[in-house]
């Protein structure tokens, strides 16, 4: 039996990052934002922050624990897992989470965001390009983070829940994550964005409907995904200064 071997991805230096993009002159250009837009997985840490920082109450805390660790053990999905991370706000004010969320995306986040990215989206949003955000973080910290990028809120599509008498509730709006992204730009009109930015597996779906993929900073299984697609992948100079890639 014949075991077939997949060719290594292709990897773009920054020059040929930034011109491949520039290049395909695209109307629209959605981006996922953890670990693609800036190092970091904002939504666990913004969840360890809010549960040190006494945001939230010591049950809440010792519950999403719980869940956090079944989900590293596989034992809740990362819909679900995600779903739980906004579900826990429950009950306290919104101008409190968005208070909260500024200070943490100030403190925690703001000096990992990759220049290589903030620079083509500032080039990108001069040509005129729509641009979205997709995120199964929490809408505050994403809608605080993309601001940074001038990619306003409604074009944000994250982890929500509905908002009543200005209080957060446990009822979920959506939570973008695998097929669920892909799900998300096609309900809000953009069923083939031009550009589509991601750097793990969640992120497969919604490269796969894009006219030109372009996976960031790749996970392993996104570096294989980006190998049998024949997508080009990039790594900002923060990631190969800190890795051997």
């Amino acid at each position: 039996m014949t075991t077939l071997h997949t060719a290594p991805a292709e990897q773009f230096t920054r020059e040929e990052f930034h011109q491949a993009v520039i290049a395909a002159n695209p109307k629209v250009a959605v981006f996922d934002c953890d670990g693609t837009l800036w190092t970091g997985d904002a939504g666990y840490g913004f969840m360890i922050w809010s549960i040190e920082s006494g945001l939230v109450s010591r049950n809440t805390a010792d519950w999403v624990d719980t869940q956090y660790r079944l989900y590293r053990a596989g034992k809740v999905s990362e819909e679900e897992m995600c779903a739980e991370m906004v579900q826990m706000y429950a009950e306290l004010r919104e101008d409190e989470m968005r208070h909260a969320a500024a200070t943490y995306f100030r403190t925690h986040i703001e000096a990992n965001i990759f220049p290589e990215l903030r620079n083509l989206i500032a080039d990108l949003r001069a040509a005129g390009t729509e641009l979205w955000a997709v995120s199964s973080t929490n809408n505050w910290v994403i809608e605080e983070g993309v601001a940074r990028f001038g990619i306003p809120a409604s074009r944000v599509l994250a982890a929500e829940v509905k908002i009543v008498n200005g209080h957060v509730t446990s009822d979920l709006i959506d939570v973008p994550t695998d097929e669920a992204k892909a799900t998300a730009l096609v309900r809000a009109g953009v069923p083939h964005p031009d550009c589509v930015f991601g750097n793990s597996i969640h992120d497969e779906a919604m490269l796969k409907i894009a006219k030109h993929a372009f996976p960031v900073n790749p996970t392993p299984a996104l570096v294989q995904s980006a190998a049998e697609n024949g997508w080009t992948v990039f790594y900002p100079a923060s990631v190969l200064k800190d890795s051997k890639v």
